[in-house]
């Protein structure tokens, strides 16, 4: 699948200027280095992920005015009782964002991916909040995440994580940038609700999910080493 289908077909269908187009597909080779990054820092192959052409606004309850922009989120996807795990990657983050932003980014995503399938090989799991980096949800989207030491073999990957998400992604710049040049622009924008961020994966799609054995071997290694890393914190 081309990860910039959609994107083209939005520029075709008029909903996204040449500017703009030509600077996404210029700028995605930054968030294509950060892919190949976060497989060489975690031995784990990235899952298959796509460019949304619009900006992602999430408001907590309907008639609020108070939102967050969600820049990426790992979406599960159920089709004819097969289970596929999407990361979505807004355009406005690939167009907008820091070389640092991105990656950190699309490895926290990772993280959520990475416990996802953990819950699920351990059919510990029906249904299951979105990640969405949304400052409302900080404290639970923290809860369902690997434990990046024991992913990444990155020092300055693991350090751009622990700097853009010390307690829920934000980034004022960015934030600025997509308001000013992609909203206030009356470019695409998806608005949702907290409540519609809501996974619900069945438990016979669960239960008929197989999972790459070395896959497995692999969330087995990062489950045992975030038992240790959590242990020596502890004493």
């Amino acid at each position: 699948m081309d990860p910039l289908l959609r994107v083209h077909d939005a520029h075709k269908n008029g909903l996204i200027p040449d500017q703009v187009h030509a600077l996404i597909i210029k700028r995605f080779r930054v968030a294509l280095s950060g892919i190949q990054r976060i497989e060489k820092a975690s031995g784990i192959n990235f899952p298959l992920a796509y460019v949304e052409p619009s900006a992602v606004v999430s408001h907590p309850s309907v008639g609020s005015f108070d939102y967050g922009i969600l820049f990426a989120r790992t979406i599960p996807v159920v089709s004819n009782d097969k289970l596929n795990i999407i990361i979505q990657i807004t355009a406005p983050l690939v167009a907008y964002g820091l070389k640092g932003t991105i990656h950190a980014i699309l490895a926290h995503e990772f993280l959520h991916y990475l416990e996802l399938m953990r819950k699920i090989s351990k059919m510990d799991i029906v249904s299951d909040e979105l990640s969405g980096n949304l400052f409302e949800s900080s404290y639970s989207d923290s809860t369902r995440l690997s434990e990046p030491k024991a992913v990444f073999d990155d020092k300055t990957l693991l350090l751009h994580i622990t700097k853009k998400f010390p307690e829920g992604f934000r980034d004022y710049k960015l934030e600025d940038k997509v308001m000013k040049l992609w909203i206030e622009k009356n470019l695409p924008t998806t608005n949702i609700t907290m409540d519609t961020n809501i996974a619900k994966i069945p438990a016979s799609v669960i239960a008929n999910t197989t999972i790459d054995p070395i896959f497995l071997h692999k969330l087995d290694q990062i489950e045992q080493k975030t038992f240790r890393l959590q242990k020596k914190k502890l004493y």
